[in-house]
């Protein structure tokens, strides 16, 4: 598995992945060609957000997954074309819905699992990885057949993670409601994945290794505990 989460497509006022940039490249190695999955992108037409992709990821061809006629026979073929998948950010529940009704999500798993097609997703693409969705910071603007993501660490994750609190705000913080979340399910952990960082995952099903990227350090949520540290490069396998 060569499967790439970063928590955010921007970090401070950088260009569009620009920060991510390089560790996108890296993990690519010698694949070029990417289909891009778009259906998170609500605010622009799938169109306009590969070619913001693309524009950002020159080296690279950047092909939207909605310009095929059989976007289940385009994945199932990512391995034999030597493509990598891409899975931009957006609303979550958007995303999960498209996926499901179209039938991608075994066919995802599949590639990326079983046949070592390169995956990255940031934000929303990242956040399908863990278990179900239940963490997403998005709202339920549509409602998917199931909460059930694709299941690449076993966990939750929740990208875009911030313990800010700004001044005279009365709501709930992610932090409650991630303490929420470990409350009613107290045997699922919530990694917690800063603006500028990332979750790696390699190996294999029988022997995987996840770790979290060094750039920025995270938090990881449990009902034994509550909220913890995580510092940066710290592996995180024993989670999976």
């Amino acid at each position: 598995m060569h499967i790439l989460m970063l928590s955010s497509s921007r970090v401070n006022n950088c260009d569009y992945l620009a920060a991510a940039k390089n560790d996108i490249l890296t993990h690519l190695g010698a694949v070029s060609e990417c289909l891009f999955v778009p259906y998170a992108g609500i605010s622009m037409n799938y169109d306009t957000y590969t070619e913001m992709v693309q524009h950002a990821l020159p080296e690279l061809s950047v092909i939207g997954l909605h310009t095929f006629d059989n976007e289940v026979q385009a994945i199932t073929r990512a391995s034999q074309n030597n493509q990598a998948i891409l899975v931009g950010g957006g609303n979550t529940f958007h995303l999960l819905y498209t996926l499901q009704k179209l039938g991608l999500m075994p066919i995802i798993q599949e590639q990326v699992i079983n046949q070592d097609v390169p995956y990255i997703g940031w934000s929303a693409g990242s956040n399908i990885c863990g278990a179900t969705i239940r963490t997403t910071n998005d709202m339920p603007i549509i409602e998917p057949p199931s909460f059930t993501a694709l299941n690449f660490v076993s966990c939750q994750l929740n990208p875009h993670y911030t313990d800010e609190h700004p001044k005279d705000f009365h709501g709930e913080t992610r932090d409650q409601r991630l303490t929420e979340f470990v409350t009613l399910h107290p045997d699922i952990p919530v990694i917690g994945i800063r603006e500028g960082s990332a979750l790696r995952l390699t190996g294999t099903i029988k022997e995987p290794n996840l770790e979290l990227s060094h750039d920025y350090d995270g938090v990881l949520f449990t009902q034994k505990n509550g909220k913890s540290s995580l510092p940066a490069g710290t592996n995180l396998t024993y989670l999976i």
